[in-house]
């Protein structure tokens, strides 16, 4: 199970980088046209699309990494053991949140079959599944780091 959970990181962390690179080229490629008088619209249909999926994989990729910001001003002065009973009622709140926004983002996605980008006959439901898959993951992460908490719960660090 957890070549797998790792497996998937690895898959997640390329396709964030997949997307933000093909971003960037989209972006920077259609400034250089519009400077030239030449307009491709569906340029930035299909940036749009890869900035969903570069944003929410991106944040689920800085949340399983720990590289988010924490602001610890009131528990920093806690005992270690109620520092990690906090830890992990927020863990359990947050994985609530992600829970509710992975299943009503995919009622949208299923709402939003139908409807296309204007340029481009891509589905956005597409791009609402970036939430899905993105929020379905951090839930996923979180259980992992709810699990590591309770595994090192007596241990002092």
């Amino acid at each position: 199970m957890k070549k797998i959970y790792e497996w998937c990181c690895r898959i997640e962390t390329a396709v964030c980088g997949a997307g933000f690179v093909f971003l960037i080229i989209l972006v920077f490629s259609s400034a250089i046209l519009r400077f030239l008088k030449i307009s491709m619209s569906w340029n930035m249909d299909l940036a749009m699309f890869f900035l969903a999926w570069t944003s929410f994989l991106g944040a689920d990729i800085a949340w399983r990494s720990g590289q988010l910001i924490g602001i610890d001003i009131v528990t920093r002065f806690f005992p270690k053991k109620m520092q990690k009973v906090v830890l992990i009622a927020l863990y359990m709140v947050i994985f609530c949140v992600t829970a509710v926004i992975c299943v009503f983002g995919m009622r949208l996605a299923w709402t939003e079959r139908l409807r296309t980008y204007q340029s481009i006959p891509i589905p956005y439901s597409l791009m609402t599944l970036s939430l899905v898959v993105a929020t379905f993951s951090m839930s996923v992460s979180t259980v992992v780091k709810i699990v590591k908490c309770i595994q090192h719960f007596n241990k002092s660090e």
